[in-house]
């Protein structure tokens, strides 16, 4: 059944973006328009506000983001406190002066304090410090999704946001300057086995844990829903329910790609949160429920990595 709401998404060539345009397109979305970056800088507020006054969608979800992993947010917090700032202020700008009546922006589980208490809840966000190595990116994050919160009370509208936890899948970064951690490990041992490397490299003592969804359960759940965009609340975890040690994601991907070598620690590189495992009890008494067990998603991303990227 064709559904006839006019959204705007962006980011749509991003691993998020990509995913939840293909989602919702099978839950009958036909009328999702995307625009890619070399047509509009999201920087730009002027172009922002004209493009999004013209199209007069009825949903703006919010994907684009300029993205990284550990190395990346070290050596350039300017950018990613600065660029993202932009973008999501523009977006949500436009679409508040556009009358748009829904928005729906992804946050992050970086906008979490640094190693407070587990599991996350929403109610957590701004109770202490964050992350020194990606500070910036969490900012940006947290200012856009308070930005959302107001909107929301001061006009009575539904800027909402999604906190999922770390994300991988299908169209992932995996290069090294720029991937999160599946998929920087699943790019490092596949270099590894295919150059004879005896031993791989692991930043820090590998104990810290994380949490990881692959992207097409996310999807799933956010098309299936999108029109129950007023009963979320203000900000919504969306998490796998249980994490991993770095240790562990490292030895799953060695694993299923048959890599025989060993591992070395160096313990004088950041490692980043010692955990960051989040609570999804509200999105469980919305129906959220990941599909995909972490091994099968793992192995369906070094697929697509296998297939798609290395050939």
């Amino acid at each position: 059944m064709q559904k006839t709401k006019k959204i705007f998404l962006t980011g749509h060539n991003g691993m998020v973006g990509s995913s939840l345009k293909r989602e919702l397109e099978n839950e009958g979305y036909s009328n999702i328009i995307t625009v890619n970056s070399q047509a509009l800088d999201l920087r730009n507020q002027a172009d922002v506000k004209k493009i999004i006054s013209t199209i007069k969608p009825d949903l703006v979800i919010h994907t684009a983001a300029k993205v990284g992993g550990i190395h990346a947010n070290i050596n350039n917090p300017v950018e990613f406190l600065s660029d993202n700032i932009s973008i999501n202020f523009n977006l949500i700008d436009a679409s508040l002066k556009a009358n748009v009546k829904d928005f729906l922006f992804f946050g992050s589980s970086c906008m979490y304090p640094k190693d407070y208490e587990n599991p996350l809840k929403e109610e957590y966000l701004l109770c202490a410090p964050l992350e020194p190595t990606n500070e910036g990116y969490a900012l940006s994050k947290i200012s856009a999704a308070k930005y959302c919160e107001y909107i929301t009370k001061q006009y009575k509208l539904n800027y909402k946001t999604i906190i999922p936890c770390n994300l991988f899948g299908e169209k992932d970064h995996f290069d090294p300057q720029r991937s999160h951690l599946v998929a920087a490990i699943i790019h490092k041992l596949i270099e590894a086995k295919n150059n004879s490397q005896e031993k791989v490299e692991i930043w820090g003592d590998g104990n810290a844990r994380r949490e990881f969804l692959y992207v097409k359960d996310l999807s799933m759940f956010i098309a299936k829903n999108i029109d129950r965009l007023k009963e979320f609340p203000d900000y919504l975890n969306l998490g796998y329910g249980k994490d991993f040690s770095v240790n562990e994601y490292y030895q799953m991907v060695a694993d299923l790609i048959v890599y025989k070598g060993s591992f070395e620690h160096d313990i004088s590189k950041p490692a980043g949160m010692k955990f960051k495992l989040m609570d999804s009890s509200k999105a469980f008494e919305l129906g959220w429920q990941p599909n995909t067990n972490i091994i099968d998603g793992i192995s369906n991303t070094i697929n697509y990595y296998l297939n798609d990227i290395r050939k």
